[in-house]
């Protein structure tokens, strides 16, 4: 019946790239070529990005450049898509922690690498690699969250905007300081924000390089939680059970809600509800609806 299903979809052209796992946003037809913009990032190494993946299906994403507030070098920037990747093909993947060595978030880009690449053309070239990235990032079938410790600044603040959920530790930060650096989010920040705390409170944020407390960000509805911890081990453990609540069930469930909600956010409202209609194809009469009848697990009044 699944497969009668899709087999029959008329899906859009967008719908169906949506479904693609490693389909990026720029490519050559946009002058983008991801292979030279790679040997150029290998120039400026340091840190790297670490990804545990638990038996409970929640995997952890760790940016690892403590020397430098875990700036991101370009190295980093190549292993973060490498990450993805993986876990782009993670199967059993239910859930995602995103969080920053030794108690902060990110500082942003490594200054090394921002003053190497200089010119226009660079820094666009480097804006569409990293969109690219973050944006398989936003749309893996995973619920993700950032864990928030210490500073998120710049680039950091913006890699926030790419999970779904957002949680902070008492004395934690986000603050997006591009208008002080001469320039504007170009990591997708901006377009990602707007989506999460809209276009005035947008404005506000970027304009005024705002310091984002936690009071102040679970305000306006940047965040949805301040942890009681702000220890290192404390506040991951309290940000897996807070995720644990989202991941609970079978993975193929839990995946196509999340790919449900990026269509219902990313397509026209008719290409979402044919996408809609296609991933429940793919449960209704599986294993995990057939087990829930059995249970007789239904809402009673």
């Amino acid at each position: 019946m699944a497969n009668s299903l899709l087999k029959t979809s008329s899906l859009s052209m967008r719908t169906k790239l949506l479904h693609q796992t490693g389909v990026s946003l720029y490519n050559t037809s946009h002058g983008f070529h991801e292979e030279e913009v790679k040997k150029k990032l290998q120039e400026f190494p340091g840190g790297s990005v670490d990804l545990q993946k638990e038996d409970n299906g929640i995997g952890i994403l760790t940016l690892n450049n403590p020397s430098k507030l875990n700036a991101f070098s370009g190295v980093m920037m190549l292993q973060l898509l490498e990450k993805v990747i993986e876990l782009e093909n993670w199967t059993e993947g239910k859930g995602l922690i995103v969080r920053g060595a030794k108690n902060t978030f990110s500082s942003g880009s490594d200054l090394n690498a921002v003053k190497a690449l200089a010119t226009p053309e660079e820094g666009v070239a480097l804006c569409m690699f990293m969109q690219n990235t973050l944006t398989r990032l936003v749309r893996l079938p995973l619920i993700s969250v950032a864990l928030v410790q210490g500073r998120a600044l710049g680039g950091g603040a913006e890699f926030t905007t790419a999970c779904d959920f957002r949680l902070m530790t008492p004395d934690s930060e986000i603050r997006f300081v591009h208008k002080e650096m001469g320039i504007i989010p170009s990591w997708g920040g901006t377009s990602r924000l707007v989506q999460i705390i809209g276009s005035r409170q947008a404005l506000k944020v970027l304009s005024g390089a705002l310091r984002l407390d936690p009071q102040k960000a679970l305000n306006i509805g940047m965040v949805e939680e301040v942890l009681q911890s702000s220890d290192e081990v404390k506040s991951l453990e309290e940000a897996q059970e807070w995720l644990k609540q989202f991941t609970s069930g079978p993975p193929e469930v839990i995946r196509a809600l999340k790919k449900s909600v990026c269509s219902g956010k990313e397509l026209y409202f008719e290409d979402a509800l044919q996408n809609e209609r296609d991933l429940l194809g793919t449960l209704w009469g599986g294993s995990a609806n057939l087990e829930a009848i059995a249970r007789k697990k239904k809402f009673k009044n």
